[in-house]
C-alpha cells in the first residue's frame, strides 16, 4: 500500500524533526530494510548521554505488530552499535511512546505487539525519552508521612482519565 508507507515515512521524518529539536543528533535510515540487503533500523539517535536505535511504527488505532526478525535485526544492530534499541510506536492523535523490545507483548507466532492502550500506560513518552520529563507514580509521591488527600484526590483522577494532566498540574 503506498498510502501506508507515505504515511509511516510523515511519522519517521516527524519523529526525527522532533529528536532533532529536542537537541539529538539524529539520522533517518533511508529506506529501511530495502535501501541494503542489511536490516537497519528506522531512526539513529543520540545526545552524548544516550544513543538510540529506534524502529519506528505507526497506526491509525489498531494493534502495531512487529515481524520477530525485525525486532532480531534491530536488537543485533544496536548491540554492534552501542545504542539502546527501543520501538517507538505512535497512534493517530497521540504523541510518540517508546519501549524496549523485551517490554513488549510476543505473540504465539513469535511476533511483537504494542496496544494503544498499552503504549498510553505503560510506554516511555517523548519527554521521558529526551530526558525533559521524569515518570513519577503514585506510590513514589510524597514524603514520609505521605501526601495529603487532596493530591491524591487529583492523582486519582489523573489516573482514572477524569482530569488532563494540564488540568492536575493546574490543581496541584
Amino acid at each position: 500500500m503506498v498510502g501506508s508507507n507515505a504515511k509511516g515515512d510523515r511519522r519517521e521524518r516527524e519523529l526525527v524533526n522532533a529528536l532533532d529539536e529536542a537537541g539529538f543528533a539524529v539520522m533517518r535510515a533511508p529506506a529501511s530494510g530495502s535501501a541494503t540487503e542489511r536490516e537497519l533500523p528506522d531512526v539513529l539517535a543520540g545526545d552524548c548521554e544516550q544513543f538510540y536505535a529506534v524502529e519506528a511504527k505507526s497506526s491509525a488505532g489498531d494493534p502495531i505488530y512487529l515481524d520477530g526478525e525485525e525486532v532480531e535485526a534491530l536488537l543485533f544492530f544496536a548491540r554492534n552499535f552501542g545504542a539502546k534499541p527501543r520501538i517507538g510506536v505512535r497512534f493517530d492523535r497521540e504523541d510518540w511512546f517508546f519501549f524496549h523490545p523485551g517490554d513488549l507483548y510476543v505473540t504465539d507466532g513469535g511476533n511483537y505487539r504494542v496496544k494503544k492502550e498499552t503504549a498510553l500506560a505503560e510506554g516511555t513518552d517523548f519527554d521521558e525519552f529526551v530526558g525533559h520529563s521524569e515518570k513519577v507514580t503514585l506510590a513514589e509521591i510524597g514524603d514520609d508521612d505521605g501526601p495529603d488527600q487532596a493530591t491524591l484526590d487529583v492523582l486519582a483522577a489523573l489516573d482514572r482519565g477524569d482530569l488532563s494532566v494540564e488540568d492536575a498540574a493546574e490543581m496541584l
